[in-house]
């Protein structure tokens, strides 16, 4: 305890849980759509207005089998042979975020199901 601030990492108002974005950090899978560097998938480890912070980032360059990103953040792929998703970096600092996804578990597991395109 700080200066006799009580730190909370959820709090319950009306029945309803309020979370720190600290304590999200690094714990959940979305989908970061930028302004011009395109469309990734990963953890969230920070972020900073419109920067966000992804580890174990994959760019999602092409995809099939999903309508939108929004889909894709549902649902995951119906066609992951279809789909472009170059190998995971360790972390990428993404500028210019203009939409972040939470994405399902069912999603985040078809995902990280596409497999590695290289060429």
């Amino acid at each position: 305890m700080e200066s006799g601030v009580i730190k909370v990492d959820e709090v319950c108002i009306n029945g309803i849980k309020y979370v720190a974005a600290e304590s999200i950090c690094d714990k959940e899978y979305v989908i970061v759509r930028t302004y011009s560097a395109g469309v990734f998938a990963g953890y969230m480890k920070k972020r900073e207005g419109q920067e966000v912070t992804l580890t174990n980032a994959r760019r999602i360059w092409y995809w099939e089998g999903a309508a939108s990103l929004s889909q894709l953040a549902m649902e995951g792929t119906s066609r992951p042979d279809k789909c472009k998703f170059p190998c995971p970096v360790d972390e990428v600092l993404l500028l210019n975020a203009i939409e972040i996804l939470a994405v399902s578990s069912a999603a985040k597991k078809s995902i990280e199901g596409v497999p590695i395109w290289k060429q």
